[in-house]
């Protein structure tokens, strides 16, 4: 390889540390070129799977700022270089070593951050961004429901529950005050007011 073509390398290296969000070092000795293209489908969406020269890979993690892989860059080493989610990516290259041994994951670099290869197994374990998002739009969910629990229940109950409601929410917060709604509602005993006089109480006026 030229003196150019080196520095082409290191440089398109060195950029592929800086896009991506995380970056996983493995060695892949004894792996066949079917397995390798193997785990490279495993990954597509979410990471890379390049076949690194280590000489030139500890220039370019040394001009992109990476110390992770400093003293592991030895044996056929290749890298995930992750562009989508770090999780999918850590499960991809755990299930593929569960199933391949010869692949052996050194360690990585989440953000900045390095990672040894315990705790690239751990991330792994978390669950995916789309679970998470999936979970939190559930209990978004829960929460109207909630507020519909409130609004079926009668005027006067709901017009009490409201008040109690209007002071959580200035103090604490709009979710914890629609979490509370339906003890609120529970708590209160059947109206026995008209329901004019559960409109005044509704409107601020006098129950009296």
């Amino acid at each position: 390889m030229s003196r150019a073509d080196k520095t082409a390398a290191v440089a398109e290296l060195s950029e592929k540390f800086k896009s991506s969000n995380a970056a996983v070092l493995t060695e892949y000795r004894g792996l066949s070129v079917a397995q390798l293209t193997e785990l490279r489908n495993s990954l597509r969406g979410n990471a890379t799977y390049a076949v690194v020269k280590n000489t030139l890979t500890e220039l370019a993690a040394k001009d992109a700022g990476v110390t992770a892989f400093d003293g592991q860059l030895v044996g056929p080493s290749a890298i995930a270089f992750v562009e989508g989610d770090p999780v999918e990516a850590a499960k991809g290259l755990r299930d593929f070593a569960k199933a391949n041994p010869l692949l052996v994951i050194k360690g990585g670099v989440l953000e900045g951050k390095t990672l040894s290869a315990a705790e690239i197994t751990k991330l792994a374990d978390l669950e995916s961004r789309e679970v998470l998002l999936a979970k939190l739009a559930g209990a978004m969910n829960a929460s109207l429901s909630q507020a519909v629990y409130l609004f079926a229940a009668p005027l006067s109950k709901a017009a009490r529950t409201v008040d109690a409601l209007r002071a959580k929410v200035e103090t604490e917060g709009p979710v914890a005050a629609a979490a509370d709604a339906p003890a609120a509602a529970a708590d209160e005993t059947p109206a026995e007011a008209p329901a004019a006089e559960a409109t005044d109480v509704a409107e601020g006026g006098d129950a009296g």
